[in-house]
């Protein structure tokens, strides 16, 4: 596209250069009247553009796309670890033994991540049981202490 436009750029530089040379108007072509080169020129000129135009439109699009495309994923993730943390908390919560608010539950993907002070070995075994047993957990990394 752009060397197609480059030509015809030298082209209408030639023929003018040529026809000032010549003392004649920048566009007269020997045989044919000056509005003929015009609106042939320009027509190709209008061509290019066009073709370029939409060549460009195209790619922004596609680029667009795949950005959308991305977010959506980013976002599904997100809201499935987010999902999958409350779930985990909930239990914990509503559980006798562990105390929620002492442990923090960071999710990515399906690994959960425990981190926190808990009072005893027994409440350590259940909070990471409770992690373990909750449906999409594929891994605990336990970086509890038992104080």
């Amino acid at each position: 596209m752009r060397g197609i436009l480059l030509l015809v750029l030298i082209g209408v530089v030639a023929v003018g250069a040529y026809n000032y040379g010549a003392g004649r108007d920048l566009f007269d072509l020997p045989g044919a009247p000056a509005g003929t080169i015009k609106d042939t020129v320009g027509g190709a000129v209008r061509e290019t553009v066009r073709g370029t135009v939409r060549h460009t439109g195209a790619a922004i699009e596609e680029r667009a796309a795949a950005r959308v495309h991305t977010a959506i994923n980013r976002t599904e993730e997100a809201v499935a670890a987010a999902a999958l943390t409350s779930k985990i908390k909930a239990k914990m919560a509503l559980d006798d033994l562990v105390k929620a608010a002492d442990i923090d539950v960071d999710t990515d993907g399906g690994v959960v991540t425990l981190t926190g002070d808990v009072g005893s070995v027994e409440e350590w075994r259940r909070a990471l049981r409770i992690a373990r047993e909750t449906a999409g957990v594929t891994r605990v990394e336990d970086r509890l202490r038992v104080r």
